[in-house]
């Protein structure tokens, strides 16, 4: 970020507004002439660009506190979504942005924040993207459909000539990296103006049209995606970067698929006890200080009896539960100020024995040239059976899941990995990575009630690892795992498998010596399922059950 761009932008000297980012959750790398390198954790997307630093920054420093309100002005704009793309790409969410004054350091603080959501949110594009258009050559309404992938053709970013949609996912930079989001559907999304000229093909590339230069004023922003709360949540904090530069917001009306109108930036609201501020931070903290603390981080606020009304921020992506909200109360009252307090309760700590477990397994694996990666404990099912050609099991479903990602608790860790590895499929190989951790399945010993409908849930710690390189066989699989089974001091004997991830002929299960029961599976994987990962090149992988090792 540019120092004296952010002192203005702030209202404060520059050495003090760094003295005061970490409290927000950041770490100042290094700051050289006039730029400042500053790192935000990733559940603050909105703090990816200058803009939404400074406007954090302005409410945490007194400067302004409170909610910051963003009029959205009523338009004859409309963007008509076709039931085509719902099998493909199903929410699109967009908005008009019109009076921007952009010379070439906001308009690389822009593309750059449009990346950062890309990374933070996207999930690399794959949940969400972000076009960004110069609408001074396009005509309204515009039009969000699913084509053939040969009928229609455009110039696209980096490119002076005209591409099909094929064309470019065979041979464009951008179209070799991410068209795979897209390869497993016969049609593929564009977005196009009245003309029929092609905006961009989501989540690919944008046209060369609508090119954002120093001379555009006013923008078109597109939002696509997986997850319509993402989208939503993407678009607020483009729109509200792009308003506080001083552009005026105008909404865009949806047509034809559904019937809505964006952006919505209405804050939401939430209704959190004084009593649980209190216990959870620890201190008693007065009515009057609560509220502070809460506009010190940009919420709007009202106390009534012990409770406390909270309007959240439309840019705040990551409010979900009332923790959320207690936690930037103790941030805005200063955990300075919190005094630290020693436990009543003695003792003498020691390791459980799952982490002693895991210990001497990650000192195996690491000793065999993995590196460990953490992956989240839930998922969906089509992410945990059917790209990885398995049966669904009795899997631990979430009631009201906040995302479509994230529906069950996942029963295996090998569907995680191989994420990862298409995650990183552009990186050198050879890869090879582990997971220690948890899995859960519906109890099999566990019988219900006429009334009851909650599963007892099974946990069972496993050990899985993948690696992916030109020579990735069988027979290395097959040396790795018995090197993790002679290293624990567990007898087993290998019998065939079935499981569908693995090369039939080419995969096997362990057998435990002592109860005759299956501990473990690996193999080769199969070509389908390094295909549904976007993977190019062969992978091996195990999976265990920790507790069958005689650890």
């Amino acid at each position: 970020m540019d120092v004296e761009e952010l002192e203005e932008m702030v209202g404060c000297n520059y050495e003090h507004i760094i003295e005061e980012i970490p409290m927000l959750g950041a770490e100042v790398e290094k700051v050289y002439g006039k730029t400042v390198e500053v790192e935000f954790f990733p559940n603050r997307p909105d703090l990816f660009s200058i803009e939404g630093t400074a406007r954090a920054m302005r409410k945490f420093m007194g400067v302004e506190t409170g909610i910051s309100n963003y009029e959205v002005n009523k338009s004859n704009f409309k963007l008509h979504v076709d039931e085509s793309v719902l099998d493909v790409r199903p929410y699109v969410h967009g908005a008009v942005v019109k009076d921007l004054k952009l010379d070439k350091s906001t308009i690389k603080s822009l593309m750059d924040l449009q990346e950062a959501l890309h990374w933070g949110i996207g999930r690399d594009r794959s949940k969400v993207s972000i076009g960004i258009h110069d609408i001074s050559s396009v005509n309204f309404p515009i039009d969000y459909r699913a084509v053939e992938p040969s009928s229609v053709s455009f110039v696209p970013l980096g490119r002076k000539e005209k591409m099909n949609l094929s064309e470019i996912a065979e041979e464009h930079d951008k179209g070799r990296e991410y068209a795979g989001i897209v390869k497993g559907h016969k049609r593929w999304p564009i977005i196009s103006d009245y003309n029929g000229e092609i905006l961009s093909f989501p989540p690919v590339i944008n046209g060369v049209q609508t090119t954002v230069t120093e001379d555009t004023e006013d923008v078109f922003i597109d939002v696509t995606g997986m997850d319509e709360r993402e989208v939503k949540k993407a678009l607020n904090i483009i729109v509200t970067a792009l308003s506080e530069r001083g552009g005026r917001i105008y909404e865009i009306e949806m047509k034809d698929a559904y019937d809505k109108h964006t952006p919505e930036l209405t804050p939401d609201k939430k209704k959190i006890s004084v009593d649980d501020v209190r216990n959870l931070i620890g201190v008693s903290a007065s009515f009057n200080e609560i509220e502070s603390s809460l506009e010190r981080m940009g919420y709007g606020v009202q106390i009534e009896n012990r409770s406390i009304n909270v309007e959240i921020p439309p840019y705040r992506v990551d409010i979900i539960h009332d923790w959320d909200i207690i936690e930037d109360v103790a941030i805005g009252y200063g955990y300075e100020k919190i005094e630290p307090e020693i436990s009543d309760t003695s003792g003498i700590g020691a390791a459980h024995s799952i982490e002693s477990k895991g210990s001497i397994l990650r000192e195996i694996m690491i000793g065999m040239g993995f590196q460990e990666v953490m992956t989240l404990t839930l998922t969906n099912k089509k992410s945990e059976y059917e790209v990885v050609g398995r049966k669904e099991k009795d899997s631990i479903e979430i009631k009201n899941p906040i995302t479509e990602e994230h529906t069950i608790m996942r029963t295996s860790l090998l569907p995680s990995l191989m994420k990862i590895l298409e995650m990183n499929r552009h990186r050198d190989l050879p890869q090879q990575i582990f997971e220690y951790g948890e899995t859960f399945q519906a109890s099999s010993n566990y019988e219900k009630s006429e009334h009851q409908t909650d599963k007892k849930i099974d946990e069972c710690y496993k050990l899985a690892a993948t690696s992916i390189k030109p020579d990735a066989n069988f027979s290395e699989v097959k040396s790795t795992i018995q090197a993790v089974m002679r290293e624990t001091g567990t007898e087993y004997n290998i019998e065939r498998s079935s499981d569908r991830i693995f090369i039939e002929g080419r995969r096997a299960n362990v057998v435990s010596n002592d109860s005759n029961n299956k501990i473990a599976v690996f193999g080769e994987i199969n070509p389908e399922v390094l295909t549904n990962f976007n993977l190019s090149h062969p992978a091996f992988a195990f999976e265990i059950q920790v507790d069958a090792l005689r650890i």
